[in-house]
């Protein structure tokens, strides 16, 4: 029999023998899939996935003699017909085109008779034979032995479909990491064979606990706080340890501003897998603020470890679209995947857009990291940024995460939402529904004794102009003015010029921006000179300053929270930090002109209501109040049953459509490297590397901290000329990582940071 092969020739001239591709991926999906039940329909998975290309056809594609071929459908019918394999079915059918969907009609037409007649994706099958495929594949050495135990079973019908079609994408996570890792492997080989990237370092608890010890001794010891705050960030220290001792499941870590929440749950987390021998620490934050600070901190931390022990992914964006045309074996698709990241570290850091749209995605190269969210800790920092319009999916699939693959998933905030109110909605989704224990019970007393701020609230149809505010924020000298939109800030900073000490923080700033920033006002509040900070929501959550005084516009209850969490965090003052809450004139028109989204104009509006009827004094010190704010919210934006599209979509398990409906942000955005003038070397650098020889996955990572990410401007939008887009290193160009072209700084200012022709709004909010 004449040798097949997977792919054509590495750098060495070697070609990937098919048999051997197809045993690496089955070894490693069955790997990866671990302790799972179905570890064994992984493995089986990996060996049919690209069983097409025994057929002489693939043969002839690989060396360019034949072209729009489907390789993969033939495997997909042997495991769904021989074995009634149907989440490998899925599996194999999606790891070039995306998950399809699980109803019997769309399995149906995986059917190589009717994919013949008629291809969704306009393709030819290899070899329109799948036994003949499969007789060809077992004289190579390959066995397909049958299932004890499968993923999915179509008699179980639709219920609880967020579990059933999570299962699917966590067996599907398997076989797209086994199938790029392998893939990879052969085109980074050699002529001594295939070079594997080498595995992350494990999650060494013990050195990680005595490092976070001995960093936590070092804070104390220097610690200017007052006694009362310390004795609160003791409790919750204790706290931590108490809560990590539970088994593995969902937790709430509720606590004030300023109580050492980040490092608590960071103790949490690594008592609480040193005790049930979990393997990795997923960090979840809204915005990329946080993860700077954050992952400031822990590298703090960490110091002696290996670099790759903290990894911090931001963005979906650099990936394109999957192949839903054409036969995914082009060097542009191939680079793609390659350049896709599967969070083989021990402690990752990453966002809400990043972790929860990968839990609903139906792309491989968004999906291949999931598997290595089993046997995990799962912390949500700032949990109440979650979505209330997708709260209930996104609680199905977190429970179920839980409940069956051994991960333990903690929700953290000052202002917790009441979550525990849609647990019959939940349980709709998933058996397990939304029951958390929470990790520190005497919370309330805690928010009592770390009250550190008086609010002042605005007068019922109270407003005012920002010009007006503008004055009044330049005759203070340490303030900090938080608004709701990028465009009242920049007119704040216009009415504000002239006025010295300056500053501005929001997502237009790449990392390093907002990290030089952050530096240069804590030193001022630290040595008590003057510092005027105009800012976008991203400071409010977690984001480590201390003012004397915040103003912050009128808006959803936990953000006016948030940013009170910001003055007097320290409880330094010798009475308390005051609260402005106002509402600016600008304000009064449209919401669309007002407000990020419509949700946040709906929260606002409770923030209003509540505040009538408690006739202008919020207590926002009371957890009792953000109870009674939830539930007005949810009784208004009823999560319960919001997203009908998206529903009907989870219902009918079409993960096509799932995946299109579920999105934290609606709009598709892109990556722009920019030339921050106080790190332009670095940005020539990274441009005349990715002009020479291409951008790799080293210099994502390098490029994510001179990055701003933005939505994709419409096709005739005049930012395009000054877009320059980046090619891979191995081929194909990319459709998310650009470069900005800005010779003169026209378009990268030193306060505002990324200012794009405005013909269209681009920037995210």
């Amino acid at each position: 029999m004449e040798a097949s092969y997977a792919h054509s020739e590495n750098s060495a001239g070697i070609w990937h023998l098919l048999a051997d591709h197809l045993k690496s991926v089955g070894r490693l999906a069955k790997q990866f899939a671990g302790k799972a039940s179905w570890s064994d329909e992984a493995a089986l998975a990996g060996v049919l996935h690209d069983l097409g290309k025994y057929g002489a056809r693939f043969q002839e594609r690989l060396h360019g003699m034949d072209s729009g071929l489907d390789h993969w459908s033939q495997g997909a019918w042997i495991a769904l017909m021989e074995t009634k394999a149907v989440a490998a079915a899925l599996a194999i059918q999606g790891h070039h085109v995306g998950l399809q969907s699980a109803s019997r009609e769309a399995l149906r037409g995986i059917d190589p008779k009717r994919l013949v007649q008629n291809h969704p994706f306009r393709l030819e099958l290899s070899d329109p034979d799948p036994m003949r495929l499969k007789h060809l594949a077992e004289m190579d050495g390959l066995e397909f032995k049958p299932l004890e135990h499968t993923a999915l079973s179509l008699q179980a019908g639709m219920r609880y479909s967020v579990a059933a079609m999570l299962d699917v994408r966590m067996l599907f996570s398997c076989l797209s990491d086994a199938d790029f890792v392998d893939t990879e492997a052969h085109f980074e080989g050699n002529e001594n064979g295939k070079c594997y990237r080498p595995n992350g370092p494990s999650l060494d608890t013990d050195a990680a606990l005595a490092a976070l010890d001995s960093y936590m001794l070092n804070i104390r010891n220097k610690s200017q706080a007052n006694g009362r705050v310390r004795l609160a960030r003791e409790i919750l220290w204790q706290d931590a340890i108490k809560a990590s001792q539970n088994a593995p499941g969902v937790f709430t870590f509720t606590a004030p501003t300023g109580s050492g929440k980040t490092l608590a749950m960071l103790k949490f987390a690594l008592e609480h897998a040193a005790r049930h021998k979990l393997c990795r620490i997923i960090v979840v934050m809204p915005f990329l603020s946080i993860i700077d600070q954050t992952a400031r901190v822990y590298r703090s931390v960490f110091t002696n470890f290996p670099d790759n022990f903290v990894l911090e992914h931001h963005s979906l964006a650099g990936l394109g679209e999957e192949a839903s045309k054409g036969d995914a074996e082009n060097a542009t698709d191939r680079q793609r995947r390659l350049l896709s990241q599967n969070w083989d570290a021990p402690i990752v850091l990453t966002t809400n857009v990043q972790l929860l749209e990968s839990l609903f995605s139906n792309r491989p190269s968004i999906c291949r990291k999931l598997h290595n969210l089993m046997e995990s800790v799962i912390l949500f920092d700032e949990a109440q940024s979650l979505p209330q319009h997708l709260a209930v999916p996104t609680l199905a699939a977190l429970s179920r995460l839980s409940a069956t693959y051994r991960s333990t998933v903690m929700f953290a905030t000052a202002t917790q939402p009441a979550f525990d109110v849609l647990d019959n909605a939940v349980k709709e989704h998933a058996i397990g529904g939304w029951r958390p224990v929470e990790a520190v019970p005497e919370h309330p007393k805690l928010f009592e004794d770390l009250r550190r701020v008086r609010v002042s609230w605005p007068k019922p149809g109270e407003t005012i102009f920002l010009s007006e505010l503008a004055y009044e924020l330049s005759k203070k000298n340490q303030v900090m003015c938080v608004v709701n939109l990028k465009r009242h800030a920049r007119n704040l900073l216009n009415a504000l010029t002239g006025t010295e000490s300056i500053f501005h923080l929001s997502t237009n700033l790449c990392a390093e921006h907002r990290r030089e920033v952050l530096a240069e006002v804590r030193t001022r509040l630290k040595r008590g000179e003057t510092c005027r900070l105009i800012s976008t929501q991203c400071v409010e959550a977690g984001v480590d300053v201390d003012f004397p005084l915040v103003y912050r516009a009128l808006s959803p209850l936990e953000a006016i929270a948030q940013a009170a969490g910001r003055c007097n965090r320290e409880a330094a003052l010798t009475g308390l930090g005051e609260v402005v809450v106002f509402e600016p004139e600008e304000m009064k028109n449209d919401w669309r002109q007002s407000y990020p989204t419509y949700a946040y104009y709906q929260a606002t509006e409770v923030t209003r209501t509540m505040l009538l009827a408690k006739s202008g004094n919020l207590d926002i010190d009371d957890p009792d109040t953000f109870k009674k704010y939830y539930r007005r919210l949810y009784d208004l934006s009823m999560p319960d049953t919001a997203n009908k599209n998206l529903n009907e979509a989870i219902q009918a398990r079409d993960f096509v459509e799932t995946a299109k409906l579920y999105r934290i942000i609606d709009q598709a955005a892109i990556q722009l490297l920019v030339p921050f003038p106080k790190n332009r070397k670095k940005f020539d650098e990274l441009r005349a590397e990715a002009d020479r020889s291409g951008i790799s996955g080293n210099w994502i990572s390098r490029a994510q901290n001179l990055s701003v990410s933005i939505y994709r401007p419409k096709d005739r939008h005049p930012s395009w000329g000054i877009l320059i887009p980046t090619k891979f290193r191995h081929g194909g160009t990319s459709d998310e990582w650009f470069i900005l072209e800005d010779p003169y700084g026209k378009y990268y200012d030193q306060i505002l940071g990324l200012k794009l022709p405005e013909s269209e709004q681009v920037f995210i909010a």
